[in-house]
């Protein structure tokens, strides 16, 4: 008896369980997916990137207020014969200016068109890897999901062999009760029905941990259990032959696209580089009201405008070599993004090839597997009229039962692994 004065152990509250089919966990992940978010952010910035750089092409406008207080220097006076004293220089200590500047690039030599074309591919690039990050996100999220399916699924076939074993062990001691049975038949059922009920145990936690990375997935709270909608069926086998995936992977696969993004962007760098000792033009012009106008003579401490147009040409006659080094390096990055692209798509021919024959061979793996829980159910009904007849011992009943147990096991295994079959080939060729 509890003694007085300590309270009762509240029961611990059920988890909350939420329902769920892949549909529906996919559409989770793609929203609460932290990866993508920062691919999107990276994106955002390429995109900011791109706007930056087009305003190369615009014009640019200044403008400057300032006030200066300068110390008090004797006035510079010239008297000409005939004329009266004139005032050259002035003492005026305050100086107050205004001034509006206009710049616009008349001619870059490919800097400007260079940096626009090459922020534009990243920007692209960016936005394929976006793409590329979902696949990844929804691939991960379907494993996962397969994976909780799958431990599910074999706690459950545990829990019913346990119960056939319960059964077993039930009948065998009651042969044992009665001299019918020898004590090691009922030890060797005792045997199984705890190695099940261990195995049972590490489904069950396999099944917690497959639900809890399904939980991170999808951004849910910890602590909900989430119960799998979607049957365990086998998909369809593909409609087109490895050529034709191979083809679309390499129309698809957004990190194709995005490496001949890249590839572009490499290309237009060696137009910027190539730009920095070419020449290089731009109008300017530029209106000023102060007091006193530098440029108005003899000063006077009064207000005045004026303005002025012009065009700026300029080369760069020596620069030490940097130009030509900047070209040879943008020139061998693109070489390399080349080469990286024609090894990527070498890889996704190999990966579809490998994912359609691993595709094939998990769908082989299921039918043998059905057949063999079929053939497994039959020898046990069969091994259970035998053993009540008294015709077969009770361990050919235990290898019956524990063949049923493991056949159960397979097919459920088989069925999960061809479904993260085709969510692989899916992935490879970029759908």
């Amino acid at each position: 008896m509890a003694a007085a004065g300590h309270a009762l152990a509240e029961p611990t509250p059920a988890p909350e369980s939420l329902r769920l089919t892949l549909a529906e966990a996919v559409e989770r992940a793609r929203s609460s997916s932290p990866h993508l978010q920062r691919l999107r952010a990276l994106e955002r910035a390429a995109d900011a990137a791109l706007r930056g750089v087009k305003s190369g092409r615009l014009p640019q406008v200044d403008v400057l207020a300032s006030y200066a207080r300068n110390s008090n220097v004797p006035e510079l006076t010239l008297a000409l014969p005939g004329a009266p004293p004139q005032t050259v220089f002035p003492n005026i200590p305050n100086n107050y200016r205004a001034h509006a500047g206009v710049t616009l690039p008349l001619y870059t030599s490919g800097r400007v068109s260079g940096q626009v074309a090459a922020a534009g591919h990243d920007r692209d690039a960016a936005a394929r890897d976006v793409d590329a990050g979902m696949s990844d996100v929804v691939l991960e999220t379907v494993t996962a999901y397969w994976s909780l399916v799958s431990a599910r699924a074999a706690e459950r076939v545990l829990a019913e062999s346990i119960a056939s074993f319960e059964a077993d062990l039930k009948q065998v001691r009651d042969r044992f009760d009665v001299g019918m049975a020898a004590r090691n038949d009922v030890l060797n059922v005792q045997v199984e029905r705890d190695r099940a009920e261990l195995s049972r145990l590490e489904a069950a936690n396999g099944a917690a941990i497959a639900n809890l990375n399904l939980v991170r997935l999808l951004g849910l709270a910890p602590g909900i259990a989430i119960e799998p909608g979607e049957p365990v069926t086998a998909p369809a086998p593909p409609s087109e032959d490895v050529e034709g995936l191979v083809a679309r992977a390499l129309e698809g696969r957004p990190e194709i696209a995005g490496l001949r993004s890249r590839t572009a962007a490499a290309a237009a760098s060696i137009r910027i580089a190539r730009s920095a000792n070419r020449p290089q033009a731009s109008f300017t012009a530029g209106y000023d009201f102060a007091r006193p106008n530098t440029r108005i003579l003899p000063l006077t401490n009064t207000w005045n405008d004026t303005w002025s147009v012009g065009v700026n040409l300029s080369i760069l006659a020596f620069d030490g070599g940097r130009a030509s080094a900047a070209t040879a390096e943008a020139r061998a990055r693109a070489d390399a993004a080349r080469y990286q692209l024609e090894e990527l798509e070498r890889s996704v021919r190999l990966d579809v090839t490998s994912r359609v024959l691993d595709l094939l061979t998990r769908r082989a793996a299921l039918e043998v597997a059905e057949r063999n829980l079929e053939a497994a159910r039959e020898n046990v009904r069969v091994s259970q009229d035998r053993y009540r007849e008294g015709l077969i011992p009770s361990s050919e009943l235990l290898d019956a039962e524990s063949r049923l147990l493991q056949s159960g096991l397979d097919r459920t295994t088989s069925a999960t692994h061809l479904q993260q079959a085709r969510a692989n080939l899916d992935r490879a060729v970029g759908r």
